[in-house]
């Protein structure tokens, strides 16, 4: 919906409202018409029942307010003598509209200074944990997420089992558009295999569904920060179209919202504005070499042949293994039992220190050539003969910037301006109709970006599916607070990297970590307090 039409939506939910409690107001010692005034209600309905005005802001917070709401439902009728379980119950399954009950039917008298504190423990907890799952929902949603390094497409500078913790606030935190959804959880709530929102996947009907309706415009609070070349971005995936997230069964005719759409972390190597080149897996930015932080460490792809043994079991496998590790090789893509060969991702510095291993026959760089098109690559034309390893040149999109259009690059930009800025664009013979009307010119809404994985021949990334829009900017990760190696295979194989818990993502010279200091704070805060709680006691 737009703006206009949530306004309409927010009247007629307040009429609904007035019209269910003017009376419960009026016996509460309130004038009738103050039910039907918005926000003003809501003023007064805190007053009524007990609760700080800070509620309001939590009952107008989209997901939290799935929470509120039916709970300021119960504390209504709890202030008017229905404090049952079964009141609390009707109270939530009939969305609030118990309330006409006890304003037009039932004889219900109110109760000014009633308990606050539920009468059970077990009410008690319900509370807690309720209100729990509040400040979690709200720090998760508008401030800090946490992220688990899930590939290798950053590696040196983030590796797999990296745990993050994501800033919403540096570039400013993305209201969530997606209205009715579990608290915390992404796309699927995990043990139960089901999506957690409410919204329709059809592609076809994506503007005409009804839970398509309650979705929220983009709106993204201010920042403080805005993306600089180089660094690293978690953001949604413009191209996602993932039926089942952890079996990757694309379909284009799937339909995610925008806030649904699968979280990665990448480099953003462009920046909108720029004009940007691969040449042999190297970065050109307005025709210079772009240049990378220190920690940042880029890795191609290297066939390692082995010599001087054979390889016919997990234990050769292994002995292999170790020699790459010990020269800080990754060994994500696999091994060959026919040709003995390894294809592995290396820095060049590390592919020359290894080929002189005495097991090492010989390791070569392996790569596209240029102008071999490979179908993979973005923008998916017969125009562009380009590759992982050549690719480009490509100008980004700029909001407030005009790129003239024809025949050739309207191929580069017509997934941003109909599926990102939501115009009809359609080629027809020699001429470009956008909305239908002949263009030979656009301007861009908004900022584009470009998102590349260290790895540079292991990473999917913008050169397979192009631009990434500001709206799909999720975030800048800051910090590192648990590292754990083999995180994919099994709990018994894993291993904390302890000299990378507790470091920040982004910096200069090797990471320092701040784990001992921050548990000689801890535990110095703790003995503080005990102190401080001992001496108060003895001074009574």
């Amino acid at each position: 919906m737009t703006w206009t039409e949530w306004f309409i939506f927010l009247l007629i939910i307040q009429i609904i409202h007035g019209l269910g409690t003017w009376k419960l107001y009026v016996k509460a010692g309130r004038k009738a018409w103050e039910a039907f005034v918005p926000i003003y209600n809501a003023v007064v309905l805190m007053k009524i029942i007990s609760r700080p005005w800070w509620w309001i802001i939590l009952m107008f917070l989209p997901i939290v307010n799935l929470i509120m709401i039916p709970a300021v439902w119960v504390e209504t009728a709890r202030t008017f003598g229905k404090d049952t379980k079964l009141d609390a119950l009707l109270c939530i399954v009939t969305l609030g509209f118990y309330l006409y009950y006890l304003n037009y039917v039932a004889d219900v008298n109110y109760i000014e200074h009633r308990e606050l504190k539920p009468k059970t423990s077990t009410g008690e907890w319900i509370t807690s944990i309720l209100f729990a799952i509040v400040a979690a929902t709200i720090v998760h949603t508008y401030f800090f997420q946490p992220f688990v390094i899930p590939s290798s497409s950053l590696e040196k500078s983030l590796l797999v089992g990296d745990f993050l913790i994501v800033s919403k606030i540096h570039y400013g935190a993305r209201t969530p558009m997606t209205t009715v959804g579990a608290p915390m959880v992404h796309d699927t709530i995990p043990k139960l295999g089901i999506k957690s929102y409410l919204y329709s996947d059809n592609y076809e009907k994506r503007e005409t569904s009804w839970m398509n309706k309650l979705q929220l415009p983009y709106f993204r609070l201010p920042g403080f920060e805005k993306i600089e070349r180089n660094d690293i971005v978690v953001f949604n995936q413009p191209a996602d179209t993932l039926l089942d997230m952890n079996k990757f069964k694309p379909d284009r005719n799937y339909y995610k919202p925008i806030d649904k759409k699968t979280n990665l972390v990448k480099r953003c190597v462009g920046i909108p504005g720029d004009t940007l080149e691969v040449r042999n897996g190297i970065v050109y930015i307005n025709g210079k070499q772009n240049k990378l932080p220190n920690r940042a460490k880029l890795q191609f792809s290297h066939d390692i042949v082995f010599n001087n043994f054979q390889i016919n079991s997990n234990q050769d496998i292994a002995r292999i293994q170790a020699i790459l590790k010990k020269y800080d090789i990754t060994d994500d893509i696999g091994f060959n039992n026919l040709t003995n060969n390894y294809v592995v991702q290396a820095t060049p510095e590390a592919a020359k220190k290894a080929v002189l291993h005495p097991n090492i026959k010989s390791i070569t760089y392996v790569a596209e050539d240029k102008g071999i098109r490979d179908g993979r690559v973005f923008p998916h034309d017969p125009n562009y003969n380009w590759n992982y390893n050549y690719f480009g040149p490509i100008w980004i999109p700029k909001a407030g910037a005009t790129v003239q259009l024809n025949t050739k690059n309207i191929a580069l930009y017509k997934r941003a301006i109909s599926e990102y800025e939501g115009h009809k664009v359609i080629t027809r013979d020699n001429q470009i109709l956008i909305d239908d009307q002949p263009a030979t010119a656009y301007t861009f809404g908004q900022d584009y970006y470009w998102m590349m994985g260290d790895n540079r021949h292991n990473s999917i990334d913008a050169r397979a599916w192009g631009f990434v829009p500001y709206n799909h900017v999720f975030g800048k990760p800051v910090f590192i607070w648990m590292s754990i190696d083999g995180i994919n295979d099994g709990l018994k194989n894993w291993s904390f990297r302890w000299d990378r818990i507790f470091t920040t993502v982004s910096g200069n010279g090797e990471r320092t970590s701040y784990f001992i200091p921050f548990l000689v704070i801890i535990f110095g805060i703790t003995f503080f307090n005990k102190w401080r709680k001992k001496k108060k006691a003895k001074a009574k």
